[in-house]
């Protein structure tokens, strides 16, 4: 049977920097294209958010050693700050804090959850990701405190569900996070 060779760090590094050069030059004929073409609408800007993003994901996965708590809590970064810049760009009707914010919290927090009850006895090394993900899950309270966006239902059901996703995981890890506090304070 004959195995496909593998790459070593030069190679797949000459690879790497080849295709984010290409993908550069893609991006400059985009704007070019766009700015002669249509210039009022500013789609080659969302089609170079979709590469940027697309970079981060695979540079991101590419490094050794990934805690997958990571990577969920760097996906809903970077795709809440996508949906907000294109709802931006395009007039800002608000979609992307009353529908789309809440809709990526929902599939963050169930995703930490699922890793949770899957993993539990590895919970420890997801705990800072998971405080960081309830923390940017409860961002629509003070939102919808100051009246910065409606009060809709998607967006308590976020909350809800970031709340209850902190407690189960809590729940779920206490004796393991009571042994850490203790080791770590020496308590």
């Amino acid at each position: 049977m004959i195995y496909p060779q593998k790459l070593n760090s030069k190679k797949s590094a000459k690879i790497i920097y080849s295709l984010l050069s290409l993908s550069i030059i893609f991006a400059i004929i985009m704007i070019t294209i766009n700015r002669l073409t249509t210039p009022n609408i500013p789609w080659a800007a969302f089609v170079n958010l979709g590469m940027i993003y697309t970079w981060i994901v695979v540079l991101f996965s590419i490094k050794r050693g990934i805690n997958l708590a990571g990577h969920i809590l760097l996906q809903t970064i970077a795709i809440s700050v996508i949906i907000i810049y294109i709802d931006y760009k395009i007039g800002f009707k608000g979609w992307s804090i009353n529908l789309g914010f809440p809709i990526i919290l929902i599939v963050a927090n169930i995703t930490m959850l699922i890793l949770t009850i899957i993993s539990y006895k590895k919970y420890i090394k997801y705990a800072i990701y998971q405080l960081f993900i309830v923390g940017i899950s409860l961002l629509p309270i003070l939102l919808i405190l100051e009246g910065k966006i409606s009060n809709n239902l998607l967006n308590q059901i976020a909350i809800v569900i970031s709340i209850a996703n902190l407690v189960i995981s809590l729940s779920l890890s206490y004796k393991d996070i009571k042994d850490a506090i203790i080791r770590n304070f020496h308590m």
